[in-house]
């Protein structure tokens, strides 16, 4: 057995989404494990034990399903190096999940808290990670000033910052000392905080040779977070700056997703939890107006032949790409299995060997194929079931 790709990351992309997709299994060897991690106070010895026992549960299941336990602990081996890995845990966000396969291994670190979540089957358990995906799931918050640079990425449950080390320029400073550029008049030096001198505008009053020089600083943002981060990102940026610097940065910034609204003042003794929740209420207006737009479209489309709430026919038409908004609940779960060549979806209320949910099957390959997804409780669902969709090719 070769583990020729094995990461620990931040950072959940589309691209990356699709090398999950990718992975089948054989004899259903992919494992799925998702935990809420503690971040602060005496829970956070918790987490090590929460993730010893999961991947001992993993283990048990791959045993139970035919795996002679040395097999198991190989496959596992990546997982089971985790616990006692103290820098592995100095870098943690609301929740973790793991995906073991035979020949790949994926960490990644998510401001979602996760419920405690072992799968085993031939593909990977993805629908746990629809906010990062789903029409109201992800945004960013780029906290902005002249001596220090922060991406934020949030959801409505948490907030994880990226390391933006080797990305973009650190502040101002660094990219006037590496153009020669001299200080000007207009300039003044500080060593709040960190002890280290930093370059300072006078905020409305700074002239054009300041504004070239701020420019020249944003657009060096831009381009490392467009080349680094953004390049295949879809979800909503909002800047945390002063209002002078934001318009700024404006004129820098080539991402199509970039709000008008903006969080006001400087970021930069502000806590990233407070940046996201300032965040979050200018995001939630444009998510809950997208979500409304899209319940509105299936019920107008309804008894037209255009939307569905089959199952057999869901499914089938993701795994085709030709579902445009699928809408599912969250919290459950529909197992058994799908043949694509028959195009014939079997349902079992119990969790056999190499089932899947069926529910994260149709999720999966929504996305897959750029379609939108929504996640919504119970009560959102627009004719009251587990999943419903609109089909593509509508005039």
């Amino acid at each position: 057995m070769v583990m020729n790709s094995i990461k620990e990351t931040d950072i959940l992309t589309r691209k990356e989404l699709e090398v999950l997709l990718g992975q089948k299994s054989e004899n259903c060897l992919s494992v799925s494990i998702f935990m809420p991690v503690q971040k602060i106070g005496r829970e956070t010895r918790q987490n090590v034990t929460r993730l010893k026992n999961l991947i001992h549960d993993a283990e048990k299941r791959l045993f139970d399903s035919g795996l002679r336990r040395p097999e198991a602990i190989k496959l596992l081996a990546p997982a089971l190096a985790l616990p006692d890995n103290e820098l592995f845990w100095r870098h943690q966000s609301d929740g973790l999940v793991l995906f073991i396969s035979k020949d790949l291994f994926r960490s990644y670190r998510l401001p979602l808290d996760f419920k405690e979540h072992v799968v085993i089957g031939d593909r990977f358990h993805l629908k746990p990670l629809l906010p990062f995906f789903s029409g109201d799931g992800r945004f960013y918050i780029l906290a902005l000033s002249q001596n220090e640079v922060r991406l934020l990425q949030c959801t409505h449950y948490g907030v994880k910052e990226i390391d933006l080390t080797g990305i973009v320029p650190d502040s101002l400073e660094e990219v006037l000392m590496r153009n020669g550029t001299k200080r000007l008049e207009s300039y003044h030096s500080s060593t709040a905080g960190s002890g280290k001198e930093n370059v300072i505008f006078h905020g409305q009053d700074i002239g054009d040779t300041e504004k070239t020089n701020i420019l020249r600083f944003f657009q060096r943002i831009d381009r490392g977070l467009h080349n680094e981060m953004f390049k295949e990102e879809k979800a909503p940026l909002i800047i945390a700056t002063v209002d002078y610097l934001q318009s700024i940065y404006r004129k820098a910034n080539t991402y199509k997703n970039l709000l008008d609204d903006f969080i006001a003042g400087s970021p930069d003794r502000v806590n990233t939890k407070d940046l996201q929740e300032k965040g979050w209420r200018i995001i939630k207006p444009y998510f809950d107006n997208a979500k409304m737009k899209a319940i509105s479209e299936y019920k107008r489309l309804a008894g037209t032949g255009h939307t569905s709430t089959d199952m057999q026919e869901i499914v089938s038409n993701a795994y085709s790409g030709k579902i445009d908004t699928l809408f599912v609940v969250l919290d459950k779960e529909f197992w058994g299995t799908f043949d694509p060549t028959a195009s014939k979806v079997v349902l079992d209320k119990n969790v056999g060997s190499c089932y899947v949910d069926l529910l994260d099957y149709a999720v999966a390959h929504t996305l897959l194929h750029d379609g939108r997804v929504y996640a919504l409780k119970s009560e959102e669902m627009p004719d009251g079931t587990s999943i419903a969709a609109i089909f593509r090719g509508i005039a």
